[in-house]
């Protein structure tokens, strides 16, 4: 079993605990994800599965996109509403105000990252420090806020939702806490819902509840589906036995693409996927990365 399998993670498990699953279904234990998404959060977890998983990481560093539910008057530990209170301020926000500030977030800005996240501080997870009550001075980074916009008023409870597509390594809980300071309120994240990574849309994801042992091949995608962006290359059967054998292939013997600097290419032999190369435009050679499928000499 190989290829693509674009899962919509449900709330109240781990992109682990969904890997785990999908394990079992399969049968298969080359299972990987790409773009961890917190517990609560639900959307898209592109999935690779077994010699798949040699693409994760050629997978498109892109943008990507959330709708988010913010909680005014309240602020907690880990800028989600699963973290313990430490604030709460009754609130008098309107949205004429809400959509005032969320115009000051669009572009490039910058953000300092919760002290619960993955980021490491001297070797160590920052969530293990802030769980041993650990607080450290994060100096801010530099994210790009491309849209965002309310979706709906805010409500009784004094929440708000709102779509946004951001750059790699934006934080929507920080987001939302940023939010609400420039609201002069406490503020925390109260559902968060990836619609949009690494290319892939939430219409083109299968949830991870409907799957089951009988269908859950009929979801898996070509291996190649993972790394469309990238350009193709034909080549010919002796050259795809010596790409099999991590053999390197010379540009003249190859179609005429105009090969860029480091270029990554899919090599393909007829309609059949092998793997990636990498353009050594110095040696005039395509450097082989990785195999998918290969050809066996005859």
């Amino acid at each position: 079993m190989c290829g693509l399998l674009l899962v919509n993670k449900p709330s109240g498990i781990t992109s682990f605990g969904a890997v785990s699953r999908l394990k079992k279904l399969t049968g298969e234990k080359r299972i990987g994800h790409t773009g961890t998404l917190d517990p609560m959060a639900s959307g898209v977890l592109p999935v690779l599965i077994g010699r798949a998983t040699k693409l994760c990481d050629y997978l498109i560093c892109a943008d990507k996109s959330y709708t988010a539910t913010v909680k005014l008057g309240v602020s907690t530990d880990t800028l989600d509403i699963t973290g313990n209170i430490f604030e709460s301020k009754t609130v008098t926000v309107t949205n004429e105000e809400i959509d005032r500030v969320l115009s000051r977030f669009s572009g490039e800005t910058e953000q300092v990252p919760p002290m619960f996240s993955a980021i490491k501080k001297d070797g160590v997870r920052l969530y293990k420090l802030a769980r041993g009550g650990k607080n450290v001075e994060l100096p801010p980074r530099k994210i790009t806020v491309f849209s965002i916009e309310r979706l709906s008023g805010i409500d009784k409870s004094s929440e708000f939702k709102i779509s946004c597509t951001v750059s790699k390594g934006t934080y929507i809980r920080a987001l939302c806490r940023d939010i609400g300071a420039a609201l002069g309120v406490p503020a925390t994240l109260s559902a968060l819902c990836r619609t949009k990574t690494a290319g892939f849309c939430i219409d083109e994801c299968v949830s991870l509840d409907d799957l089951n042992e009988e269908n859950v091949k009929d979801y898996i995608l070509p291996a190649d589906k993972a790394v469309t962006n990238m350009r193709e290359v034909k080549v010919t059967r002796p050259q795809a036995v010596r790409f099999s054998n991590g053999g390197e292939l010379d540009f003249e013997r190859l179609p005429r693409i105009g090969f860029s600097p480091d270029e990554t290419v899919k090599v393909y032999f007829e309609d059949e996927f092998l793997g990636l190369a990498a353009a050594d435009t110095d040696a005039g050679r395509l450097i082989f990365k990785c195999l998918i499928n290969d050809v066996k000499g005859e």
